[in-house]
């Protein structure tokens, strides 16, 4: 038991990384912060790992990104919208795969959740609720992104059995 921990947590860690220096470096710029493809490591993350680090790694990821990147009025929103999305996914399945059906419909309730969270964030802070309609298109490509990555890289994921591999 205390060796998953210690893999459960060395994984969580090496997903908040990797969804920080995607949503933090590789990203598009917009008139409100940016869009990146760091949602799509979440959603992996969430699809690998035990609920409760899959919400650390989609907080921590993404606070880390906008507290570091000059955006950090963007933090709260980001730490309850990423904690939400992860609910919607699974990491526990018979066959090991994370690419199933339950995973792939997931993008769907994900994607909206992100998209009006931001949304929904924008308007309660700006006490505006046309103007943030101007980020939508850039929410959405957000999303879009996000889950193609996903979908590509569980598929090479799941081709190399990585789960059966490391035994998670």
């Amino acid at each position: 038991m205390q060796k998953n921990n210690i893999k459960y947590l060395c994984l969580a860690g090496i997903f908040t990384a990797l969804v920080f220096v995607t949503t933090a470096y590789l990203h598009i710029p917009s008139h409100t912060g940016y869009t990146h493809v760091g949602d799509g490591f979440i959603y992996l993350a969430a699809c690998m790992l035990p609920m409760p680090y899959a919400i650390f790694v989609g907080c921590g990821g993404a606070v880390l990104a906008d507290c570091l990147t000059g955006f950090a009025m963007w933090a709260p929103g980001s730490a309850i919208i990423k904690a939400a999305a992860v609910l919607f996914f699974t990491s526990k399945n018979k066959d090991k795969k994370i690419i199933n059906t339950r995973n792939l419909l997931s993008l769907i309730p994900a994607s909206a959740l992100c998209i009006g969270g931001y949304y929904l964030y924008e308007s309660l802070i700006t006490q505006n609720f046309i103007a943030p309609l101007a980020g939508i298109p850039g929410y959405i490509t957000q999303s879009v992104l996000s889950s193609i990555l996903f979908v590509l890289l569980s598929f090479a994921l799941d081709k190399l059995r990585i789960r059966e591999r490391f035994k998670i």
